[in-house]
């Protein structure tokens, strides 16, 4: 990437995030990787993973492909494990007929 660790930690305190440093060894089962914007999962003790913001990268407008090769990269060299999952968010409701009918109706019409 275009980035250091440090630059990164800059931009992401910049934006008003927080950098945590994390001690003890690691005894990740799987990568979870987060398309969903502005949701980021919430660690478990009892299930551990390594979790990827996807979505963050572009808010801060980084590279989303070097970004994800990365942390793919860092789980690697942590001996983590070659198994991802992706998050992605819930296509939008299809609009259907009787979707239109409603909001006509409730404004009065007769549909």
């Amino acid at each position: 990437p275009d980035f250091d660790a440090v630059q990164g930690s800059k931009v992401v305190k910049k934006a008003g995030g927080v950098v945590e440093m994390q001690y003890g060894s690691h005894a990740e089962k799987i990568v979870y990787i987060n398309f969903v914007p502005d949701m980021t999962l919430e660690p478990d003790h009892d299930d551990q993973r390594f979790i990827v913001d996807a979505w963050a990268a572009g808010k801060f407008n980084l590279d989303i492909p070097k970004y994800l090769v990365t942390a793919a990269a860092t789980v690697e060299r942590l001996g983590g494990p070659k198994k991802a999952v992706l998050i992605v968010p819930s296509p939008p409701k299809p609009l259907t007929p009787e979707d239109i009918v409603g909001v006509l109706q409730a404004r009065g019409w007769e549909a």
